[in-house]
């Protein structure tokens, strides 16, 4: 067994909902050791691990600047370290492949609640759509190798992730972090306000880092089939709401300024979860005040 992404955010979440079953310790490669990147390495990784079981999680991730300003390194890095992977564990008889894709592969304007046949109904938002795309792409390779060579690769579609271990780089992060980061340093400087991108009115679906491992260990346990499967918790928040929400928990009591001319992106995010509850049992079990409590309560007690 093995976790590509092993030591990342979701990663490491994830080889703890996997240690907690009983699987042992799965082999996690380190980029300094294999460069997924290189289909040699790629290959000297699998001969190392010989996994039965491997959950693909490495990516090259950012929030919306990030996606704006390196959208090729996105694109090409994603694409090239998922479509190599998945050749080389079909070569090497892997059992079975999980790969964790991406909410951004769904189209700008999909009708809410998402659900997995729209996938294909039109481009997704701009800012994101290399990073999607790069990602979608390995759903058709993994249902193109299930006709043609029967490998069981499944693909999974979670939305916004947050909890504790975030990235909280102002230059990469995602919202959530980014606005706890914001909120934190403003209340300690005495600052008046805060700046906040876009306008405030785009919605966002979030799941807890460890309900979204659990989702992914269920999967692998217990999901076969060829469709995408989205996991979510199913409910929408308007970022302006969100915001409100960590600065009271935050305890800022400054002015929250929106900057339109920053871009909103995708203006709707919410998922249908029923495929999820139906093929695996998943339910999420965090809620969003709860998350984001053990999310400000980490990075206070581990900052720089």
């Amino acid at each position: 067994m093995a976790v590509t992404g092993g030591a990342g955010f979701l990663g490491r979440a994830v080889v703890r909902e996997l240690q907690a079953r009983g699987f042992g310790d799965p082999f996690v490669p380190r980029s300094c050791d294999y460069d997924l990147r290189s289909s040699a390495a790629i290959q000297r990784f699998l001969d190392d691990a010989r996994p039965d079981l491997l959950i693909h999680l490495a990516a090259v991730v950012g929030g919306i600047e990030a996606n704006r300003q390196q959208p090729g390194e996105l694109f090409y890095n994603n694409l090239i370290m998922g479509t190599q992977l998945i050749e080389a564990a079909r070569r090497a008889a892997v059992r079975k492949f999980v790969c964790v894709g991406t909410i951004c592969a769904y189209p700008k304007h999909s009708p809410v609640p998402f659900k997995e046949e729209n996938l294909w109904d039109g481009y997704p938002e701009e800012t994101n759509a290399p990073y999607g795309l790069a990602k979608k792409a390995l759903l058709v390779q993994l249902q193109a190798y299930r006709r043609q060579y029967e490998m069981n690769g499944i693909y999974l579609l979670p939305v916004n992730l947050y909890g504790p271990g975030d990235n909280f780089d102002p230059r990469t992060s995602h919202v959530i972090p980014a606005l706890v980061r914001k909120f934190i340093e403003a209340r300690e400087s005495g600052a008046a306000s805060v700046s906040c991108w876009g306008s405030g009115a785009a919605t966002r679906e979030f799941l807890y880092v460890d309900d979204c491992a659990e989702a992914i260990v269920s999967a692998a346990e217990r999901y076969d089939g060829e469709e995408p499967v989205n996991v979510g918790v199913g409910k929408e928040i308007r970022i302006a709401d969100l915001a409100e929400r960590i600065r009271g928990l935050i305890g800022f009591t400054g002015r929250i300024e929106w900057d339109p001319s920053r871009p909103d992106g995708q203006p709707r995010r919410s998922l249908d979860t029923t495929r999820a509850a139906d093929c695996f049992g998943f339910q999420p079990k965090t809620r969003l005040d709860e998350g984001l409590k053990k999310t400000i309560e980490w990075f206070e007690a581990n900052r720089p």
